[in-house]
């Protein structure tokens, strides 16, 4: 008989917050994090602005030595999973360290750290002067390593990869182990520390980004008619997973329940998603089913919508085909608005939104868009500008990655 999973421990390291409680807040305001880029000179490129974390230093939470041998990205993943494991009242001296895993995700895994490398032996004429911690810094693998070293966990431990979807293919992953009886507890979500040149440069020659650099804080406007292309995030966000007879043996604080989560591919292009959006919605028919549900059942969706003009049209007619045009009751925000697309850290910390939206019974904003695209239907309800009050026991997390990867995790309130 398969398991209940539960969550009971959130930890958040965003652009609008550096833990869960500031996260939320701003995220409720309507606030925007994006400005002009102050880690490196950004004024030769296409897009000169980004989504940075604010006030954040690491020397504040992690010691010398963690320091020197990480990459922001699993700085990131230390500092929002301590966060998570201290919500979660989690005695780790009471369990069995094989009954606790990390599964964790990361798009690009420690970019800052190759460039750097690279660089320096580039100008270096060749010299080999490498750092014996570069291939550990590198490594997408090393933030869900660092997170069982600092903690001591065994159990499974792996990092999973999908682009954009990569930390809801991480959740799942979490949320099927325990399910299965393979785990009591799994530490999972998703880190990116992408805004450095040649990562930003790279999507910058893409043309994916927006280019509105005279008004970087309304940039990502989601749905709108005059879209131009998302905005790079970075950070972090991690959830506790567990078993749920084991959290209620516990007494523990459950935030939510997972009901059913879901991935495809599209099979149609390198970068862009299927224009009908026939894998994305098969992934959600798929979630929801496992939960029991229909797309009538959802009470509050957070949109993958980046942004751009073919992306979000996708979304909304993979939503359309689900609901053959019929009036919904859910609700639809597109948070990317306010914090930039965190890349593979976009699932975790959307998750964390969602969940929230059911503890709390708000639907937070979709901000920037001011005149919809016509070629969204009437039907859906987008919340603009400001949040809602509104009865949310299911939500849904959409994320679409390149290379055609579709993942849908589903929460219901306990």
């Amino acid at each position: 008989m398969l398991k209940r999973v539960v969550i009971t421990g959130l930890g958040a390291l965003t652009p609008l917050g550096n833990n869960v409680r500031s996260f939320w807040q701003n995220i409720v305001a309507g606030k925007s994090a994006a400005a002009r880029i102050t880690r490196f000179d950004a004024s030769l490129f296409r897009t000169t602005f980004a989504c940075e974390l604010k006030g954040f230093n690491a020397a504040d939470f992690l010691d010398r030595a963690e320091l020197k041998r990480t990459d922001p990205f699993t700085q990131y993943a230390l500092v929002a999973s301590d966060e998570a494991i201290k919500d979660s009242g989690f005695d780790f001296s009471k369990m069995d360290p094989f009954d606790v895993g990390v599964i964790w995700g990361t798009g690009q895994g420690g970019m800052e750290t190759f460039e750097e490398q690279v660089t320096g032996y580039a100008l270096g004429n060749g010299q080999p002067r490498f750092s014996p911690f570069f291939v550990p810094k590198l490594i997408a693998n090393m933030a869900s390593g660092m997170i069982s070293l600092r903690n001591g966990y065994m159990g499974v431990n792996y990092t999973t990869v999908s682009a954009c979807a990569t930390s809801n293919t991480a959740i799942m992953d979490a949320y099927n182990y325990i399910r299965l009886d393979k785990a009591k507890i799994i530490v999972t979500g998703g880190s990116e520390a992408p805004i450095t040149p040649a990562s930003f440069g790279g999507f910058s020659a893409m043309k994916a980004m927006s280019a509105r650099n005279e008004d970087p804080a309304t940039a990502s406007r989601p749905f709108d008619a005059d879209r131009d292309g998302f905005v790079m995030g970075e950070g972090a966000g991690a959830l506790v997973l567990e078993e749920y007879e084991h959290a209620v043996a516990r007494g523990a604080n459950i935030y939510a329940e997972i009901c059913g989560a879901a991935m495809t591919a599209d099979a149609y292009h390198m970068t862009a998603t299927h224009p009908d959006g026939l894998g994305a919605a098969r992934a959600m028919k798929d979630a929801l089913a496992e939960g029991q549900l229909t797309i009538a059942d959802v009470d509050y969706l957070n949109m993958h919508a980046t942004s751009t003009p073919v992306g979000d049209l996708s979304e909304v007619n993979a939503i359309t085909a689900l609901s053959h045009g019929q009036d919904l009751k859910m609700k639809i925000s597109a948070t990317k608005s306010m914090t930039g697309h965190l890349l593979g850290a976009a699932g975790a910390a959307e998750a964390i939104v969602s969940i929230l939206s059911i503890r709390e019974q708000v639907v937070p904003p979709t901000i920037n868009t001011e005149v919809v695209d016509p070629a969204v239907p009437t039907n859906l309800q987008i919340v603009l500008k400001e949040a809602i009050n509104h009865p949310v026991k299911i939500a849904m997390s959409n994320t679409f990655g390149f290379g055609g990867h579709n993942g849908i995790v589903v929460f219901r309130s306990v």
